[in-house]
């Protein structure tokens, strides 16, 4: 399937990313995790997208589940974005920035939270293809702390886009 026109500009994310990175906040211990992103398209002008991690022991191995997250990724004129993402925790978060090269810069512009979940007030992501690998750094603002790093990490291409997954 073709890849609508308007996505040009984010096609390079297409496909299934794994790696490793780093998580930490004043609030947890840092740790290393494992994960898995996968983005997609239907021909429609937005990418699907979907997000688990995993925590990882110091021999690299999965000890149990950490985050997942589901959206949508829509191209806007002029190489704006707009992302669309849920939790399972119960937030949503949509974020706007800026696509320039192979470099994503997004913050928050909406959280909405259920009654039941987290405090959780922002969200700032920086996506960079490097040397062929999808590195990126979320900070986030939540329970009671202001905006700063939260995890990094690299990721490698495991497979080619095959279809809308």
């Amino acid at each position: 399937m073709d890849v609508h026109p308007d996505l040009e500009p984010i096609a390079f994310l297409l496909g299934r990313w794994e790696g490793a990175g780093v998580i930490g906040y004043p609030t947890i211990e840092s740790a290393n995790f494992g994960q898995e992103i996968l983005f997609g398209h239907n021909g429609k002008p937005f990418l699907t997208y979907a997000s688990r991690s995993w925590l990882l022991d110091a021999d690299g191995n999965k000890v149990r589940p950490l985050s997942r997250e589901t959206g949508f990724w829509r191209i806007q004129p002029e190489r704006q974005l707009e992302v669309c993402l849920a939790h399972p925790t119960g937030i949503v978060e949509i974020y706007v920035g800026e696509v320039v090269f192979h470099k994503i810069e997004l913050q928050t512009d909406v959280v909405a939270r259920t009654a039941t979940a987290k405090e959780y007030s922002a969200g700032r992501r920086l996506y960079g293809l490097v040397n062929g690998s999808l590195m990126y750094a979320y900070d986030m603002a939540a329970v009671g702390q202001p905006l700063q790093s939260h995890a990094s990490a690299e990721l490698k291409k495991a497979a080619e886009f095959t279809g809308e997954p």
